[in-house]
């Protein structure tokens, strides 16, 4: 059986939202220099945060900002990104992981950014996550 904790929830999540956006969105753990010439993208990071039941369970929150050339394209993409989370997220299987309660607080909201030529739109989410038997 694999340890608590063994998901790799970044990397998951990844890969699960980069199948939903297609090969027009960027979806990535970090953010780098070439940002503004890769927009729109979705940048996925676990916080040190969360917790575990000892057993199986593991419980992660994770940031998603959502950066793209306009406030309105990166509220609407953010809103997208919280509806698929919450809704189709749950009972989802991976190779690596069953995924199952999912909530966010705060829900997106404008985050600030020094680069004016983007937005960003983030919010966190508490995901509920075991690896799969």
């Amino acid at each position: 059986m694999a340890a608590v904790g063994s998901v790799d929830v970044e990397l998951e999540l990844i890969q699960w939202l980069q199948a939903r956006t297609g090969p027009s969105v960027v979806v990535r753990d970090e953010v780098d220099n070439s940002l503004l010439s890769e927009l729109p993208t979705i940048q996925v990071q676990r916080l040190p945060a969360g917790g575990d039941d000892g057993i199986r369970l593991d419980r992660a929150l994770v940031d998603v900002d959502v950066y793209h050339s306009t406030r309105a394209a990166a509220i609407a993409l953010a809103a997208q990104v919280r509806g698929w989370l919450l809704t189709d997220l749950p009972g989802s299987v991976t190779t690596a992981a069953v995924f199952s309660r999912v909530t966010s607080s705060p829900p997106p909201a404008v985050r600030p950014y020094e680069n004016t030529a983007l937005r960003r739109v983030g919010a966190t989410y508490e995901i509920y996550s075991h690896p799969v038997s």
